[in-house]
């Protein structure tokens, strides 16, 4: 079986680029467009990972975050934040808000899958 993975992007470009990239990689993906609507999709599927945009309208990824690491269900998926704040610090925020780690955008197509893949649990399967 395929793991599965939510991301999370407000940017329709980004996406559509993330999820295509994970589908070839062989993931099975699901998308939201922001903090609602990952929040009406988690109440029926339960990630192996989830691709956070942290700039979302409404909520912000960040704090959807700390939201699901509240949530018994929920904890022990790893949420990874996928962010064009790069600047010095950004990753401790995304860290201390529960992130299992930070991707910066624009996304290298060469190694979304990849560095997706590290932080997969290790009997989620491609």
């Amino acid at each position: 079986m395929s793991a599965r993975i939510l991301v999370v992007d407000d940017n329709p470009i980004n996406l559509k680029l993330a999820c295509y990239l994970l589908e070839e990689g062989g993931y099975v993906v699901e998308a939201a467009v922001d903090a609602e609507h990952a929040q009406e999709l988690l109440k029926d599927m339960t990630p192996d990972l989830i691709l956070m945009d942290i700039a979302l309208p409404g909520m912000d990824g960040l704090t959807l975050t700390r939201q699901l690491k509240a949530d018994e269900r929920l904890k022990n998926v790893p949420v990874v934040a996928l962010t064009a704040f790069a600047m010095k610090g950004d990753d401790q925020k995304a860290l201390l808000a529960g992130c299992a780690g930070y991707i910066t955008k624009p996304i290298d197509t060469r190694d979304l899958v990849q560095k997706v893949q590290t932080f997969l649990p290790g009997d989620a399967v491609k």
